[in-house]
């Protein structure tokens, strides 16, 4: 299926490209598999200070933020970023879009450092849209071009789909490279004489994983290996990067790769969004991992991760510090509860992210940030839920979870698929969570709650609040102002 955009490039922002937002203008970092050093994170907590807002925001996509920055001082933000390694190239900011499980191993770790160098090198992958995202690893993400460990090896993966092309270790780089190539031919040979824009992702071409994996087989004369999934058709092809099911490969025709498993990014990875806080243990090492309470560092939670050696922010929003002792990682967790970060998997902040809003986002209809401060609370086992202040729903999971829309009537909620469709109530027996592209699921909102009707005692839901996140504590516990009414509304959705 084709949806062809107004123009060729995106409006992502980068280092170089501000984003002009109510605040301010916005600055985005991007952290190939979310990794900086201590020192880099202290170079940004400067930059945040001295010209911004004194805050890094998380994405979900494991890349900071820098809020309410001026004109003027985009030139020396830039040198400054350069000097402190986060800003390699000028020409290929925008799409140094790579993704690592927060937990890779040393393997994966060099082949993002080289893909991140090969990227830089190659002039013609300047033209690739700032959405595209490559992946290493399994990750909660909808990658365009993937390589996952399989045997001995990597399966490669277009567009969410497994396309039976196995490629030995020493040439998973050469692989995406190609596969990022391949997509950029098959984007320019899809567009209309008469149309001025392309696609922005693989899974926006017609038949793009069969028709781009075609491509890299003929460029690197691979063989697909026979796989259980179903084949490379359009009306086949998921969404999300996070495979539904195992699949199992046939025999690899790739020299030196034996057969293997893919499986599903959540087993692979082992964990939820709140499993990686506390001591965490992962390819045998020690971790200390928080979650961000709405994505923002502050600037004493900033100062209590900056003398770590490592930092990997993850892509829900929190952050490891890899490569410790346990004695170091039982310290190091107690610093950052003392900061006011989130460090038990019971906090009410587990699963919960918010984009920008108010006051920071002039489309946004509300303070969601503080909208969720005020209605979040603990659900065990609850499915992710992402507030938003309009209908872009700007950073949104790439996973089932339930979206909080701010209308102008009111709070919008619904369960969302992992491509972003509306989900049915299960209990009504509506579609599965995991649908074609070209088959929209059915779609029942789960409830709203309009600006007239009391969410707590006296407040209507659509209150704008006045501040952000007052529970940034680590604590478990909702405020004693709970918005009820929405509260209960949210609550009552997580638990499909």
């Amino acid at each position: 299926m084709t949806r062809l955009r107004q123009s060729d490039t995106d409006a992502c922002p980068g280092a170089l490209r501000l984003h002009a937002a109510a605040d301010g203008l916005l600055a985005r970092v991007r952290l190939p598999g979310g990794l900086l050093s201590g020192a880099q994170l202290r170079s940004l907590r400067e930059l945040a200070e001295e010209f911004g807002d004194g805050r890094l925001e998380l994405t979900s996509r494991a890349n900071l933020q820098l809020r309410a920055l001026k004109a003027e001082q985009a030139e020396t933000l830039a040198a400054r970023l350069r000097d402190a390694g986060l800003l390699p190239s000028s020409t290929h900011d925008a799409v140094r879009n790579i993704a690592a499980p927060p937990l890779a191993d040393d393997r994966i770790r060099r082949a993002v450092g080289e893909l991140d160098a090969a990227i830089c090198a190659d002039p013609a992958l300047a033209a690739l849209p700032g959405k595209f995202l490559f992946a290493i690893g399994p990750v909660p993400l909808a990658a365009d071009v993937a390589a996952l460990p399989a045997g001995r090896g990597f399966a490669l993966r277009f567009g969410g789909h497994d396309t039976g092309l196995r490629v030995g270790a020493e040439r998973v780089v050469e692989a995406l490279v190609v596969a990022a190539h391949a997509f950029l031919a098959e984007r320019s040979a899809q567009r209309p004489a008469d149309a001025s824009g392309a696609a922005w992702r693989l899974r926006e071409l017609t038949g793009g994983p069969a028709r781009v994996s075609a491509r890299v087989a003929a460029e690197l004369g691979l063989t697909a290996a026979a796989v259980t999934a179903a084949g490379l058709t359009a009306g086949n092809v998921r969404a999300s990067s996070v495979m539904t099911d195992s699949v199992t490969t046939g025999d690899a025709t790739a020299a030196g790769v034996t057969a293997g498993s893919v499986t599903t990014a959540a087993a692979a990875e082992g964990v939820e969004p709140g499993g990686l806080v506390g001591v965490v243990t992962g390819n045998g090492q020690f971790a200390a991992g928080a979650l961000v309470p709405l994505g923002r560092l502050e600037g004493v939670q900033l100062r209590a991760l900056e003398d770590a050696e490592r930092l990997v922010v993850t892509p829900w929003r929190g952050v490891l510090v890899p490569g410790l002792t346990r004695a170091a990682a039982e310290g190091r967790v107690e610093r950052m509860a003392a900061a006011g970060l989130v460090v038990t998997a019971t906090s009410r902040w587990t699963g919960v992210s918010a984009c920008a809003g108010r006051p920071g986002c002039a489309k946004s209809l509300a303070d969601v940030r503080a909208e969720a401060d005020a209605a979040t609370r603990f659900v065990k086992d609850g499915l992710p839920v992402h507030w938003v202040g309009c209908d872009r729903a700007c950073g949104s999971p790439a996973v089932s979870h339930v979206r909080v829309e701010a209308t102008p009537a009111g709070f919008e909620v619904t369960r969302r698929t992992a491509a972003g469709a509306p989900l049915g109530d299960p209990a009504l027996g509506a579609a599965a969570e995991t649908t074609a592209l070209d088959e929209p699921a059915a779609t029942t909102g789960l409830g709203k709650l309009t600006a007239a009707e009391t969410t707590g005692p006296g407040e209507p839901a659509a209150a704008t609040g006045s501040g952000g996140p007052a529970a940034a504590t680590g604590s478990g516990e909702p405020p004693a102002a709970e918005a009820t009414g929405l509260g209960e509304l949210v609550a009552g959705a997580r638990r499909a």
